[in-house]
């Protein structure tokens, strides 16, 4: 049988705070393939906030190769629900190939849109802004939104969603290059660098008459102050908290607006993307439409190399993305 030689990204060491190249290592391995099993090239892996509390919690074990979202090209199958040259989707990232069952794939057949736009804006990223701001947050045309990591690639389909549904829209992001993003590409009302700015000012600016819906991906600081404007009968559909997620036990900073939620009766509930698989081939007609029509934008920033995933990571944790962060593994694939 044709072996593989693979090279895939091991954590090494659990990290304290932001982590560290150190903490992970470039892994060499050889890979012998059964007749039965497919073999998956990965293309692009995704690279997403949400892994870093597994680094530290136990979730991510040691001297393995680590997981995370990848689309890749079948190059060897005896299967005819995955034929060689099919595209797929799994949770096997953060390695070059990968050997499979068929049990942890899913099939993707693109339209007219780039095959990476199933990593984000067409996959669990544009699900999770979709089901977030239209199912929890209960959006309603012409509301107020306000959108914490705004120019992230959650909050950028979450502040799109609203402006389609002709809300004012007001966003944080960590740069005064992405205020610019925000405003002259994606068209949102107000964007504001929370860096260099009072939260709480920005939002009394932006959203004069307070917020209808915040869709959190922050926590700590923004939640203080979006909390404080919040306007009767207003919802909080929580995605993230990513100010905590170096902290030891994901610990954000203190809230102290939260009475604010009892008399203008203010919902606030976390989520999971997985609650909306139903919505999903709605979902995709929406998300396609609205990409066809211009009303959808959306950008990656892409490092090239399995070698360079752990920097990929800690770039995403300092905000030093704008849209998806996606690592490319391979331009193409050959048969084996």
């Amino acid at each position: 049988m044709t072996q593989l030689h693979n090279r895939e990204i091991h954590l090494t060491s659990r990290p304290d705070g932001m982590p560290v190249p150190e903490n992970f290592a470039l892994v060499e391995t050889t890979l012998t393939p059964e007749d039965s099993d497919i073999v998956v090239q990965n293309l692009y892996m995704s690279v997403d906030p949400a892994m870093r509390p597994a680094l530290s919690n136990g979730q991510t074990p040691l001297g393995k190769a680590m997981t995370g979202g990848a689309i890749g090209k079948v190059i060897r199958s005896a299967s005819a629900d995955y034929p060689v040259g099919a595209y797929v989707i799994h949770r096997c990232g953060f390695r070059e190939y990968h050997v499979s069952d068929g049990s942890d794939l899913s099939l993707i057949t693109p339209e007219d849109e780039a095959i990476t736009t199933h990593l984000h804006i067409l996959g669990g990223t544009g699900l999770t802004a979709y089901g977030g701001l239209l199912v929890i947050g209960e959006l309603k045309d012409k509301e107020n939104v306000f959108v914490s990591a705004a120019a992230g690639a959650v909050g950028s389909v979450a502040c799109q969603i609203a402006k389609i549904h002709d809300c004012r829209v007001a966003g944080s992001c960590g740069s005064d290059e992405k205020v610019t993003y925000l405003k002259d590409e994606l068209g949102i009302d107000y964007a504001f660098n929370y860096k260099s700015t009072s939260i709480a000012r920005e939002l009394h600016i932006g959203l004069p008459d307070g917020i209808d819906v915040y869709f959190e991906n922050v926590g700590g600081a923004h939640l203080d102050a979006a909390c404080g404007q919040m306007r009767p009968l207003g919802r909080i559909p929580v995605c993230g908290m990513i100010s905590a997620y170096n902290n030891k036990g994901a610990r954000s900073e203190g809230v102290t607006t939260l009475a604010n939620m009892i008399y203008n009766r203010v919902t606030m509930r976390g989520f999971v993307v997985y609650e909306f698989n139903h919505l999903r081939s709605q979902f995709l007609s929406d998300m396609r439409q609205w990409m066809r029509e211009g009303r959808m934008k959306y950008q990656e920033t892409v490092m090239e190399g399995i070698e360079n995933a752990p920097a990929a990571l800690i770039g995403l944790l300092h905000g030093e993305n704008t849209g998806k962060m996606l690592v490319r593994l391979a331009e193409g694939s050959a048969a084996v």
